[in-house]
């Protein structure tokens, strides 16, 4: 049974591998630009690159430099210790290396330590040109994010010729990297989509797609809202062929029968997430940007998603319905056109909104297809280079027709202030005006604030409570507190810091607070002839007749007594009154004899008496014989 099991969950990861190999056979498109030898003469032309998918190119702009080829270490695969490339002329290095051996973003980034300004790397067989891709995930690829010089692979004929030029001390070979063309620049608006994923436990791919969206977040809202670009967020879908559909394992990793699946998260059937729960978040964040599209807010889709992977992660085993719902209500967001997008995940029927992005995962015209994750696509081309803040910046802002740049692409600076529109979805307290949004050139945050000394602790979404001392006085720290009749009372207290506690005569839970019926409940007023009547947080307790009620006691006594009475009481008084006088004048006087003797003691000891004095006289005569 456990084979079988084996078997099928190896089916289904074969099943991935071949939607995946399917899609790269399919269409696959080498983003290229332009070189131009410059000199010598003898080689002068232009020539064809295919741009790295690391590092950053140069969109919408140009590089001269001089081409050098390494004497040793021309395959770039080992740190060039102690070299940093110059050209006699002073113009940048590009340098040239040779294909094999190691990583392409290896050779890259070794290029880039010793003072390259591009990288062009020599195929070693007569082929087309290809895209170099970064390293698979591994323990040593940590250079592939620091790589910030432009890379592209040349056929080998090309590359052969710019060796043997450079081979000779005589001239120097000028070349033009050209990446004018290589975003087109149709008229006044980008239009670009993202191709991305709501799984956050896929490693590398998912933090640097995350990364991305956090930091790109405030140039794509000001773009978006200006109206100067268009954007549209996908997902890759697969499908469940046929011979897997009834399969258990499978059917876990889709919705509507098998029409739209995801690979497991973690890779395990028996735990933890499944592939279902990843399609249908896809499919709502898909939902969110339509929603808030017909809305004309396009750009929340950028807040539902970073606030939806800071709230809701995998990592925390949060990942549900609930808070990504929750998530929408905090921004706005109509939750129930948003559910009415999304459809019926176990309806035997095909979800228009999932169908159409498995036709757009296929490449048309000029563009390939979507194979790999995260994937940006400019105005129909798709993006390579590093998924970088500024970068991709740069290339969105290369394909806009000349002259018709926004401000933003003119400066890169950022002037916004997400807060000043629903206090950007973010908790606030209306009472104390104390708000847990903060805006930021990323576009706004929700963090929890420190006001006038206070803290506050929280998820700065949904809830903000002001801590340690001090808190009583910002919103009677989130306390129950009332007032009536002119009396005032709360459940906050500055010396007990635990928590919130209902005050004497209420109960609760310190968040909501009831006035005890201490007369109902028989907590006071039990003397003989008490008659008891209930107040706001106490109670009046009145005895019969003339007596008098003493609270802490409990009970009656007589207010007027007999004149007997008072006489005695009056001797009694006068008797106490007299012994103490008596005891003090005593005590006064037997201590002022007992220090009289003490210091007559000791005069004696230490300044002698007349007569002493006399007696001793002789002697100190006889002294000084």
């Amino acid at each position: 049974m456990a084979s079988g099991r084996g078997r099928v969950a190896a089916l289904c990861h074969l099943w991935a591998a071949a939607m995946i190999l399917s899609s790269v056979a399919g269409m696959f498109v080498v983003e290229k630009s332009g070189i131009r030898v410059l000199r010598p003469e003898h080689i002068r032309g232009r020539h064809e690159s295919a741009i790295a998918n690391f590092g950053i190119p140069n969109y919408g702009g140009t590089l001269s430099g001089v081409v050098v080829y390494p004497e040793k270490g021309s395959t770039g695969c080992s740190r060039f210790d102690g070299a940093h490339f110059k050209s006699r002329s002073g113009r940048p290095v590009i340098l040239l290396l040779d294909r094999g051996d190691c990583y392409f973003a290896l050779k890259a980034w070794n290029g880039q330590t010793a003072g390259a300004a591009a990288v062009l790397i020599a195929d070693s067989i007569d082929e087309p040109l290809i895209t170099m891709d970064t390293p698979e995930e591994s323990k040593d690829d940590e250079y592939v994010e620091k790589l910030r010089i432009p890379s592209a692979l040349i056929n080998r004929e090309f590359g052969m010729a710019l060796k043997m030029a450079a081979a000779k001390d005589s001239e120097e070979v000028v070349v033009k990297l050209d990446w004018r063309e290589s975003m087109p620049h149709p008229d006044e608006r980008v239009e670009y989509e993202f191709w991305t994923n709501s799984n956050d436990e896929c490693g590398t791919r998912c933090d640097e797609q995350m990364n991305f969206v956090q930091n790109f977040k405030g140039h794509a809202q000001i773009l978006e809202r200006g109206g100067y670009t268009l954007f549209t967020p996908h997902y890759i879908t697969w499908y469940c062929p046929e011979v897997f559909i009834r399969s258990k394992q499978c059917q876990t990793q889709c919705i509507n029968h098998g029409r739209y699946c995801a690979p497991d998260p973690d890779q395990d059937f028996t735990e933890g997430y499944e592939g279902k729960d990843v399609v249908i978040e896809n499919l709502r964040q898909l939902c969110v940007h339509r929603v808030a599209n017909e809305n004309n807010r396009s750009w929340v889709w950028w807040d539902y998603v970073t606030d939806f992977h800071l709230r809701c992660s995998m990592k925390e085993k949060k990942y549900s319905r609930d808070c990504a719902d929750d998530v929408i209500k905090s921004l706005g967001m109509p939750l129930d056109k948003v559910k009415e997008c999304m459809g019926d995940p176990e309806a035997d029927v095909e979800n228009p909104v999932l169908k159409k992005e498995q036709e757009l995962q296929v490449g048309r015209g000029a563009r390939g297809d979507v194979t790999i994750l995260p994937t940006l696509v400019i105005n129909n081309i798709q993006y390579r280079g590093i998924l970088e803040r500024m970068a991709v910046l740069k290339a969105i802002c290369a394909g806009f027709k000349e002259a018709t740049e926004p401000p933003v692409c003119l400066s890169g600076d950022i002037e916004t202030n997400e807060c000043l529109e629903r206090n950007g979805g973010c908790w606030q307290d209306l009472r104390m005006n104390v708000t847990a949004c903060k805006d930021t050139f990323r576009g706004r945050i929700c963090e929890c604030p420190t006001v006038r000394g206070v803290q506050y602790q929280g998820d700065g979404y949904i809830s903000c409570k002001a801590v340690g001392p001090g808190r009583c006085a910002m919103g009677n720290g989130d306390c129950w507190s009332e007032t009536k009749n002119g009396q005032t009372f709360s459940a906050c207290s500055e010396y007990d810091l635990s928590g919130c506690r209902c005050p004497f005569g209420f109960h609760g839970d310190g968040y909501k607070c009831e006035d005890i019926d201490e007369c109902k409940e028989k907590l006071a007023c039990q003397c003989d002839g008490c008659s008891c009547k209930n107040t706001w947080g106490g109670f009046d307790c009145k005895c019969k007749g003339n007596l008098l009620y003493i609270k802490g006691e409990d009970t009656c006594i007589a207010k007027n007594s007999s004149r007997l009475a008072w006489l005695l009481s009056l001797l009694v008084l006068s008797c106490v009154v007299g012994a103490g006088i008596a005891g003090y004048i005593f005590y006064k006087y037997r201590l002022r004899s007992y220090m009289d003797s003490e210091i007559m003691s000791i005069m004696s000891q230490y300044m002698p008496l007349d007569n002493h004095h006399n007696e001793a006289q002789p002697l100190r005569q006889d002294s000084t014989i």
